[in-house]
Formats: structure tokens, C-alpha cells, sequence
């Protein structure tokens, strides 16, 4: 159990908290959300000592153990194996398998071992510093933003492992569908103070939207009853005969706690400027291939018609070259072979990492909007930054000053400046919350213009994407389909990227179809009972073994969950058959 009690903390420029209160249990894994800026990064600071708060306390249970992810590199070994067993506890320095299970886990081959640390991408890197957090066995894991960097694949595995972690979790992240897989609480750090609940994310939005509703109600009755006070003693205080029950009603006023107004968050709400296209196909693609070498080819021969309207998703595996297709189709990159042809009318807007590290620094969010559209009058730049999020004085803010969110925000702001009929958008979700992600899913959903971006939120592809491009350790191919006609038809178990021809089936009537699902429901509960049982119990066993024995016990409890959802989706999968 952790407890923080009556935290306050501020800053010059502003105050996170005041009085914040907030109690985890055994077992709770609360997801943390939040405007940008309101200090969840902070509360971390502060449970991990590494901050103060300005009054407060923060209680542990003695001998408890928190893990944090590091975002920075720091790698003093020659080969990942070795660097990564420097988190192993001086009783477990001789069991290696504990940091080869994980690393396989997280997406490690095993070639990959003997490899340089400094030698992986930052993405990899990243998985490194995972790894060794999870082998130091920790009792709390504190997640500022995981899947940052992390390909699809590998954010499976995180999210199977933190379900079936048996200690306390609080976790900062933008995916959305990731958090309420994982957590059995929200928490939002709202006007200053904790509100939490158990539950997901959207619960929690709507419990705070049906709170604001009756505070707001509340105020509006105190406000009558105010009026109505000073009303009464306004008529009645001068004459002699109700001058005391006058009084007595200025008692009242006196002793009423008097309701603020509630402050709310900014929204990001916008919508992209499309430019009007007859064209029936705004891009075609043809024989495409690019390496940096001749001996490193990182796709071939790929070949697509983006059609109007129509939303591609580019996704696989980290550092198969998702978003080196796209900085190449954005003409960014010189292909080896193949052709890229724009018809006449195309405009594009493009977002991606390459481009925020070109936003001029000495520039002010106003003149980085500006220098897309010098036709723009100064009410309209002011009024796309405050779609940004960037009202009044903040819209003179340096480059230089702003957060990678805020960064992210300028870029959009820069696409929302112009008149477009093609969106390129790499990783657009990374450094936004919550609340801005679900805007700019809608912004997409709403353009009229097509689109091609390359994610790893699974949300994210379900909610716009037509058809795909799937990277995998050959290459890449055209999927004509969503993304969850590709889980159906490939999936991410089977590498192959073959499209799976269905087999057909004879017809069955309603009668049949009834007897087949009951048979089916039947083998299900018989074949997962045993599985079911023997997850039940590890799950009471674990609690009571040492630290050594409950790891070996967690892997094989993780292993088993793996096991039982892989067979849940068969089934699932033989019942839309029939």
C-alpha cells in the first residue's frame, strides 16, 4: 500500500497540487491521466524522492520497492546479455535465463545477445532499460509513457506482462486502449487535486462530466439562495420591525461556503482544411524500393492507388523501415527504384519526427504558422493557435521553450494553416494526451481528403484505417483490408504477411448453427478448465513466495494467461464460423 497525504507542491509559475490526497491498495494498477502539464510526470518525481512536495506526506510500507522507467541511456557493458543481468540481485546474478526470457519478451532475438547495447536504436534502447526495471523485481512499477518507441508486437507483450504483474502499477501513457487493458483504476489529476476511480478511462470521464454536472447545479442554487439573502436584507434592514431577521440573514450569507467557479481545460478541437480534388486517385505507387545500401533493401516492389477519402496505415516491427516508406512517398528520400506520382491537384501536409526537429527554434509559434501561409492575416494565425491550445501570450512563445507535446501541436497547427487534400502523419499520437489524441482521430475520421500514417496504436488503426502495409522480416506487402481483418486473416503470431484464403463452409441452418455453438462452448470450458485452475492457483501462491521462487512463478503464470487468450481467440474464431 502507498499513501500520499495533503501534497501540495508548486512551482514560480504555477501550482500543480493542493492538498492532493490518494491511497493504491495491494494490487491496484491505476492508469494516471491528465491535461499536459498538470504534473503527472511530477507525481512520480515526488513518490520517487527525486522531488519534494511543499507540504504533505507520502507513506510506504517498509521495505517496499518502487521501479521507474529511465528514458535515458547510460550502458556501461559490451553485449546486451551482460548489461542487462547488472539488474539482477546479488542471490539471482547467476541466473541468466531471468534476463533472456525477458529480453525474448520484449522483441530481443537471440543473435541479438551478444550485440553492443549502444549498438540498438533508441526504440531498442529503450526495451533494454524495460528489462533490467522488471529483473530488480520491484513491488510498485512507475510507466511514464512505455509504449513511446515501442512497435505493436512488443506492446502486447508489455501489456500481457503488467496484467499478470502481481504488484502495484501507476501508469502515464496516450494509448488509451492500452491503459484500460491494463488498469484496474483511473486517476486524474483534476483542478489541482486526485480524483479516482475503479474503472477505465471512460467511466472516469463520465463520472467527472455527471460530478461537474451536479457541482454546476449546486452553484446555480446558491446562487438563488444568495440572491434571495441579499434581496431580504437589502428591503428589510432599515425598518425597526425586521431589522434583527435581517440580521440573522447576513449570519447565514456570512457562513455560506460560497462555490467557485470550476476551471476548465482548454480543448484541442479542430478539423484539417481540405482542398478541393477531382481526382479519383490523389497518389499512385508503383515498384517501389529503397535501402541505404544495395546489400540493405528495407522494402521492394511496393505498389499501391490511394484513393480520395481513403486512409492507408503503415505498421510492424521497429527499424524494418515504416517511417522511412513514408518520409520516401513525401519525396523526403530518394528511392532506389520505382515511381511516386502525385496527380496535379495534390497538396499534402506532412507530420513526422523529421519535420518537428526542423521547426526553427528562434521562432515564435505565431511566425511557424505564418511561414506556411503568408497570406494568413494575424486574427487567423491567433485563432489557429488557439485550436493548438496556444491562447493569447502563449501564441509568442519560442519554439525553443515548448515541450515535445507542444511541438506536436505546433505541427498540426502548421497542416491546419494550409489547404490540403493529403495527410502524412508519422507517430502523430506520441507527446499528445489523451484527450488530444481523441481530437485528432476525429479530425482524420472527418477529412475529406485521404490520409497514410504509420502507428503503433492499435486504436488509432481500428478507428481510421481502410487498408495497410504490413512490415515484417521480409519486407513489406499491400493488406487490403482494416487492421482487424488483418489480425483475423494473418495476425501477428505468423510472420508470413500470405493472405489466409478462407475455406469454404457448407450452410448451415439456424437449428445447426445452434447445436455447433453449444458444442463448441462445451469443448471450450472442458479443454481451459485445467488452464483456468492452475492460473487460479498461482495467483494465491505467488503472494507467498520469496522473491526468487515468485518470479519463476510469474513468468509461468504470464506464460499460461498467453496460452488460455490464445485459445479464448480460437474459439472466439470457430464461433463467427458457424
Amino acid at each position: 500500500m502507498i499513501e500520499l497525504i495533503n501534497i501540495s507542491k508548486s512551482y514560480p509559475t504555477s501550482e500543480l497540487y493542493s492538498e492532493l490526497n490518494l491511497r493504491l491498495n495491494s494490487g491496484d494498477k491505476v492508469g494516471l491521466v491528465g491535461r499536459n502539464g498538470t504534473g503527472k510526470s511530477t507525481l512520480f518525481k515526488l513518490i520517487l524522492g527525486e522531488e519534494h512536495a511543499d507540504s504533505g506526506d507520502i507513506n510506504f510500507p517498509k521495505g517496499y520497492k518502487i521501479g521507474a522507467l529511465k528514458q535515458y541511456f547510460n550502458f556501461s557493458e559490451k553485449t546486451l546479455l551482460d548489461e542487462t543481468a547488472l539488474a539482477l540481485s546479488e542471490d539471482d546474478k547467476y541466473n541468466i535465463y531471468k534476463a533472456e526470457k525477458i529480453l525474448f519478451g520484449l522483441g530481443f532475438t537471440q543473435e541479438d545477445l551478444d550485440k553492443d547495447p549502444k549498438s540498438f536504436s533508441g526504440g531498442y534502447q529503450i526495451r533494454i532499460n524495460l528489462a533490467k526495471l522488471l529483473l530488480t523485481e520491484p513491488n510498485m512499477l512507475l510507466l511514464d509513457e512505455p509504449t513511446n518507441y515501442l512497435d505493436i508486437l512488443s506492446i502486447r507483450w508489455l501489456k500481457a506482462f503488467l496484467k499478470s504483474f502481481q504488484g502495484e502499477v501507476i501508469l502515464i501513457t496516450h494509448d488509451r486502449d492500452f491503459m484500460d487493458s491494463v488498469c484496474t483504476h483511473t486517476l486524474g489529476i483534476i483542478r489541482k487535486s486526485a480524483f479516482m476511480i475503479q474503472g477505465g478511462t471512460r467511466k472516469f470521464y463520465e463520472q467527472l462530466a455527471s460530478n461537474e454536472e451536479h457541482y454546476e447545479k449546486q452553484k446555480i442554487a446558491q446562487e438563488k439562495k444568495i440572491k434571495e439573502l441579499e434581496e431580504f436584507i437589502a428591503k428589510n434592514k432599515a425598518r425597526a420591525a425586521t431589522a434583527t431577521l435581517a440580521q440573522s440573514k447576513v449570519k447565514i450569507l456570512e457562513k455560506m461556503d460560497i462555490m467557485d467557479d470550476l476551471e476548465y481545460d482548454s480543448n484541442l478541437n479542430f478539423d484539417f482544411n481540405y482542398k478541393d480534388t477531382a481526382a479519383k486517385f490523389l497518389l499512385e505507387v508503383k515498384d517501389l524500393s529503397f535501402g541505404y545500401t544495395p546489400e540493405n533493401i528495407l522494402f521492394k516492389d511496393i505498389t499501391f492507388a490511394l484513393s480520395k477519402g481513403e486512409t492507408l496505415g503503415i505498421i510492424g516491427k521497429n527499424g524494418k523501415g515504416k517511417s522511412t516508406l513514408l518520409n520516401v512517398i513525401a519525396g523526403e528520400l530518394k528511392q532506389l527504384s520505382g515511381s511516386v506520382d502525385y496527380h496535379p491537384s495534390c497538396v499534402f501536409g506532412h507530420f513526422g519526427q523529421t519535420n518537428i526537429s526542423h521547426l526553427n527554434q528562434n521562432n515564435t509559434i505565431m511566425d511557424e504558422i505564418y511561414s506556411v501561409n503568408n497570406k494568413l492575416s494575424e486574427p487567423v494565425i491567433r485563432s489557429i493557435c488557439g485550436l493548438m491550445m496556444f491562447s493569447k501570450d502563449n501564441a509568442k512563445k519560442k519554439i525553443s521553450l515548448l515541450s515535445g507535446g507542444e511541438k506536436s501541436r505546433v505541427m498540426l497547427g502548421k497542416i491546419i494553416a494550409q489547404d490540403v487534400n493529403l495527410l502524412f502523419l508519422d507517430e502523430p499520437t506520441n507527446h499528445l494526451d489523451i484527450d488530444s489524441i481523441e481530437a485528432l482521430t476525429n479530425a482524420i475520421k472527418a477529412f475529406e481528403g485521404s490520409c497514410i500514417i504509420v502507428t503503433h496504436s492499435e486504436e488509432l488503426l481500428r478507428a481510421v484505417c481502410d487498408r495497410l502495409i504490413v512490415f515484417t522480416n521480409d519486407g513489406a506487402d499491400y493488406f487490403n483490408g482494416t487492421y482487424d481483418e488483418f489480425l483475423e486473416k494473418i495476425g501477428w503470431d505468423d510472420d508470413s504477411v500470405t493472405e489466409k484464403k478462407p475455406v469454404a463452409k457448407p450452410k448451415v441452418n439456424k437449428k445447426e448453427s445452434k447445436r455447433l455453438r453449444a458444442a463448441i462452448v462445451a469443448q471450450k470450458s472442458k479443454e481451459t478448465a485445467p488452464l483456468k485452475k492452475e492460473i487460479a492457483e498461482l495467483e494465491a501462491l505467488i503472494p507467498t513466495l520469496n522473491p526468487t521462487e515468485k518470479f519463476q512463478k510469474e513468468s509461468q503464470l504470464l506464460d499460461l494467461q498467453l496460452k488460455l487468450e490464445e485459445m479464448n481467440a480460437e474459439f472466439e474464431k470457430r464461433m463467427k464460423e458457424v
